[in-house]
């Protein structure tokens, strides 16, 4: 009777440790497999926000797309010890998962802001460029800057204080105190730019520019019908980074070895022209963030 209870605890301690490397295994925790001559390689979760058009989307076939991610597929190319896995989420949990390891990066058009270093790690190579401007009522089309926006005193739309958008227009205050543009800090990260400016609720709002496209100069966009009632008037030409995890510092190592090969080689000017309509790294030695 005592072999017989012995042997029920013996399968439940497999039974729990069985448990155990299953619940490990499917944690955020990249895996490594060997290839068949021996090489260890090591798979990293990539999340992308799913529903940022043409930055990172899902296209009509349902596989991950956009500038964001397919540079990123160009760096796994030049990596041979590491295999991208891409899972499409949202902003909020992209940040929050990168944050806490379920993912080992993300990339989501990602600004620099001094308050993201002590939550990522930001790499030494930048991934693109993106473009930063005002939407626009059709009349105010003569505003061509934050100065001339700030000078005549108008409303903008509200920018949550944890989006990069927000510490742009606040660095712009810090060195303009005697021509401030109003910025009120929202409760959401991003709110319905297009509308609001076409409803009068606000003045202006910032967006960039491949958003805009997407959603007003595209024939399926979903503000197609007020492109000729709002315009867009770029102000910044801004650098984007993908966002590693704080543990990641060797993988966020070989991707700058990588993504500078890729700059080098002109492919993230082709993948910009695909995707934004313009090569922005034209204007790279005129950016100053």
């Amino acid at each position: 009777m005592f072999k017989q209870k012995k042997k029920v605890f013996q399968f439940a301690a497999i039974g729990l440790a069985s448990i155990a490397i299953l619940a490990g295994c499917s944690s955020g925790e990249a895996s490594k497999k060997e290839t068949e001559d021996g090489v260890e390689v090591r798979t990293i979760k990539v999340a992308y926000d799913q529903a940022s058009k043409p930055i990172s989307y899902i296209d009509d076939q349902g596989n991950p797309t956009g500038y964001d991610v397919e540079v990123m597929k160009l760096v796994d190319e030049l990596l041979p010890d590491y295999k991208f896995e891409y899972v499409g989420t949202t902003n909020d949990d992209l940040l929050i998962g990168v944050e806490q390891g379920k993912y080992q990066v993300g990339v989501k058009n990602a600004f620099f802001t001094q308050e993201r270093t002590e939550k990522f790690i930001f790499p030494k190579e930048f991934l693109g460029l993106s473009s930063a401007g005002l939407v626009l009522r059709k009349e105010d089309k003569g505003v061509k800057t934050l100065a001339d926006f700030a000078t005549k005193g108008y409303s903008l739309a509200p920018i949550a204080a944890n989006n990069a958008q927000y510490t742009i227009i606040d660095e712009y205050n810090k060195e303009n105190p005697d021509n401030e543009v109003k910025l009120q800090a929202g409760d959401t990260f991003s709110v319905d730019v297009v509308q609001w400016v076409n409803e009068g609720r606000v003045d202006g709002g910032v967006m960039i520019e491949g958003q805009y496209q997407a959603q007003v100069l595209a024939e399926d966009g979903s503000y197609y019908n007020l492109k000729d009632e709002v315009v867009y008037n770029e102000f910044a030409v801004i650098k984007t980074w993908p966002l590693f995890n704080k543990k990641e510092q060797e993988f966020a190592d070989a991707y700058d070895k990588a993504i500078a090969q890729v700059k080098e080689q002109k492919k993230t000017n082709e993948i910009s022209t695909e995707f934004y309509g313009r090569d922005l790294f034209e204007v790279l030695e005129s950016v100053h963030r």
